[in-house]
């Protein structure tokens, strides 16, 4: 009996070692396993949400290339309206128009693939949230896709017009028609939808944040300086090499981030959060 106890002790021990390693079948995992496999599972995720954006993408491609005419039509309209008429937009390779199709097909995809985009990417991180976090899956597809195709829309609407009508004044002044080669205006031009759609985000990134307890308010208007120094820097890296379309960019991302401010305040998280049943103290 006094050979037994040592034994026993042992077996009462070793649980409390192995405290906090258990796994789903109450067994202790191993260590070395436990280190590789949450990595592995996390590579394994992300590519099967790569994999289903991507065909999400390529269907939205196809789909836009079938009306990549019309499309063509509608991104150069400002610049036509701006002109009045006086450019003439050419092409200088024998494949020019193919590829110009191809690059209006990505840009028009992406934006008719963006709610399947959002949603993956949420399902990516869903993971690691809590249950009550969970349920913000469809509030956030439906605001980021909202915000992403108001980005595009803004910049086609009202940043195109104001920018073409400035530089082509510029070729007035000089006496000069302008010649344009339509791969050079695509790529102009799908920058800036790119950029404005992708800016538009933020305050949809900062109600989430804030809603997660990384971002506030108060933070927001204390970094506010260096936010409006990083909102040109950020400007200058997405647009073309011209001021104009800086800072065409940069103004709405500085209203754009006093909204952000704003949404921050409204949805932030209540001071004095209720506690918890487990960790109120016994009634003597």
């Amino acid at each position: 009996m006094e050979i037994d106890e040592p034994s026993s002790s042992l077996e009462e021990a070793a649980p409390a070692e192995g405290a906090g390693w258990t796994g789903e079948d109450g067994s202790a995992p191993r260590r070395a396993g436990e280190a590789r496999m949450p990595f592995l599972e996390h590579l394994r995720e992300l590519r099967i949400r790569l994999i289903r954006a991507v065909i999400a993408l390529a269907a939205g491609v196809t789909l836009a290339y079938v009306f990549a005419r019309q499309l063509f039509g509608l991104l150069t309209a400002p610049l036509r309206a701006a002109a009045s008429g006086n450019v003439l937009l050419i092409g200088t390779g024998i494949g020019e128009a193919f590829f110009t199709k191809i690059k209006v097909a990505l840009v028009a995809g992406l934006f008719v693939a963006s709610p399947v985009v959002f949603h993956e990417i949420w399902r990516f991180v869903a993971p690691g949230l809590y249950d009550n976090e969970k349920r913000l899956a469809k509030p956030f597809v439906l605001c980021a896709t909202f915000f992403f195709v108001l980005g595009g829309y803004f910049c086609w609407r009202v940043v195109f017009p104001l920018g073409f009508t400035f530089f082509l004044r510029q070729y007035r002044t000089i006496g000069v028609t302008p010649t344009i080669r339509i791969s050079e205006y695509m790529t102009f031009a799908s920058k800036l939808l790119l950029a404005f759609a992708l800016t538009f985000e933020m305050p949809i990134f900062a109600l989430f944040l804030t809603r997660l307890g990384i971002l506030d308010h108060a933070m927001m208007l204390k970094y506010f300086r260096y936010a409006v120094l990083g909102i040109f820097v950020v400007a200058a890296a997405l647009t073309p090499p011209d001021m104009v379309s800086q800072f065409l960019l940069a103004i709405p991302l500085i209203g754009l981030y006093g909204l952000s401010i704003l949404v921050s305040y409204l949805f932030r998280a209540p001071k004095d959060a209720p506690v918890a049943a487990g960790d109120a103290s016994p009634a003597a």
